[in-house]
């Protein structure tokens, strides 16, 4: 059995939905984010502790199949942008087709029906996201950061980190402190 869980951004996120589940004593096959796989259905009773559970430590289970897929969309593009080493080697829009196995026309208009914006909005939201925690460090240089989120050239990720951030990536590294937002919240 599959279940969709809102909110699992992390890896810490896996590590205390895997804590539940076993405190619930439900047997799971797999955690990823988003998504849990679990041995045998739930009884209503059980899948309401579990709901609980997750509510109390703000993790959502998803009933309603859009919600699910949308969820699925987050997860799979957080993933690909926060806990990846290595960049994508193909388009967003191939990587959701064959994650989600959907064809991405209709991903793309049922994301943008629900949440207001296009994927490709929030994907360069994640960036930027990224882009940020990146900058905080100091470990890389705008050129290396450019390179390692995908970006065409450096002139592309300071327009696009200005156009939603409102300034330059100079500037942000300037700030004390660095304004970041959670994952889930972007």
């Amino acid at each position: 059995m599959e279940l969709i869980i809102k909110n699992m951004v992390c890896p810490r996120c896996i590590d205390a939905v895997n804590q539940i589940l076993n405190n619930l004593s439900i047997e799971v096959v797999d955690v990823q984010l988003g998504k849990v796989i679990i041995e045998k259905d739930l009884s209503p009773e059980k899948m309401e502790m579990l709901r609980k559970h997750l509510y109390e430590r703000d993790f959502e289970l998803l009933d309603d199949r859009q919600s699910q897929i949308i969820n699925s969309i987050k997860a799979t593009i957080i993933d690909q942008i926060h806990h990846k080493q290595q960049p994508i080697e193909k388009n967003y829009s191939v990587l959701l087709k064959e994650q989600l196995n959907y064809e991405y026309a209709h991903l793309s208009r049922l994301f943008s029906a629900v949440e207001g914006r296009t994927i490709e909005q929030y994907i360069m939201s994640q960036k930027i996201e990224k882009v940020k925690e990146l900058l905080t460090y100091n470990e890389q240089t705008l050129s290396e950061i450019s390179y390692d989120m995908g970006y065409s050239s450096t002139a592309h990720l300071s327009g696009q980190f200005k156009k939603v951030t409102g300034m330059s990536p100079t500037a942000f590294k300037k700030l004390h402190p660095k304004h970041r937002n959670p994952l889930d919240q972007i």
